[in-house]
């Protein structure tokens, strides 16, 4: 049984900085794409971020610049650096990972979400 668990959401004042951490844990062949999406009460669910296994990154317009994504291969964890939070990045960050199980098959996993919340 694969799990993702995340952690390092809370609150904080605009302008501040947060780490959230996800942890990749049970029996399976690889990893392939990592990555973060958000949702805000009321809105859609926003991808975020992401890295492949070769470390290339892809990110929403609106946290380029302020936002980084990293990976340890070693540990099956991803990370999302946050910088300059805005009342707008405010939402439950869930991560995500394609894990294969074998060579020839993979499946989308999720994490359970931590909230973010940016107010002073």
């Amino acid at each position: 049984q694969v799990q993702l668990v995340e952690s390092g959401g809370g609150l904080v004042q605009p302008g501040g900085s947060l780490r959230l951490s996800c942890a990749a844990s049970g029996s399976f062949f690889s990893i392939d794409g990592m990555g973060w999406y958000r949702q805000a009460p009321g809105k859609q669910r926003e991808l975020v971020a992401t890295i492949f296994s070769g470390g290339s990154t892809n990110y929403a317009d609106s946290v380029k610049g302020r936002f980084t994504i990293s990976r340890d291969n070693a540990k099956n964890m991803v990370y999302l650096q946050m910088n300059s939070l805005k009342a707008e990045d405010t939402a439950v960050y869930s991560c995500y990972a394609r894990i294969f199980s074998s060579i020839w098959s993979a499946t989308d996993h999720w994490g359970q979400g931590t909230q973010v919340t940016v107010s002073s």
